[in-house]
């Protein structure tokens, strides 16, 4: 489904964009490191407990030796009690209706404003897009940028310096 949004013309011109209304999806779970830019981006069709652990032990191989704290919200696939978590893996929940706290939703809002005004024949073409734009455009320094928070750098840094 196309997303509309805005764009600059000369005054009194209505802009006219392309649209499509055929709601078709795919999913894109990720992880994205604020304090070295470094990124898990996973691509999948569903939003389940099932999908999201098996996520987690795909994220748990990336840098196996490497500790792993995961912001999550409260999303009802977020619950996984059902599962052993990765032991290289912590999941920190936010309080409900919070996202301004989670890095991930930032990069996600970034690739949303990105995806605007575009219109693709099949889900195929979005999903190549989505792979282009997230292997070309989310380098390091523009991940760091963007998921920048200073109290999560200040408690990450600190406890890493002993």
């Amino acid at each position: 489904m196309t997303h509309i949004g805005r764009c600059l013309t000369a005054k009194g011109v209505k802009p006219i964009v392309r649209y499509q209304h055929a709601f078709k999806n795919t999913y894109l779970y990720g992880s994205f490191s604020p304090i070295d830019g470094d990124s898990f981006v996973y691509e999948i069709e569903g939003t389940t407990s099932e999908i999201f652990y098996r996520y987690l032990v795909e994220f748990s191989k990336h840098k196996p030796n490497e500790l792993k704290v995961i912001i999550i919200d409260n999303a009802g696939f977020h619950f996984l009690q059902q599962y052993d978590i990765p032991g290289n893996i912590k999941l920190i929940r936010i309080p409900p209706y919070s996202p301004e706290l989670n890095p991930s939703e930032k990069i996600w809002h970034y690739i949303k404003q990105k995806y605007k005004n575009k219109v693709f024949e099949q889900l195929a073409n979005v999903k190549t897009w989505l792979h282009d734009f997230v292997k070309n455009e989310l380098d390091p320094q523009t991940i760091m940028s963007i998921t920048h928070n200073e109290l999560y750098n200040d408690a990450f840094i600190n406890h890493l310096v002993i």
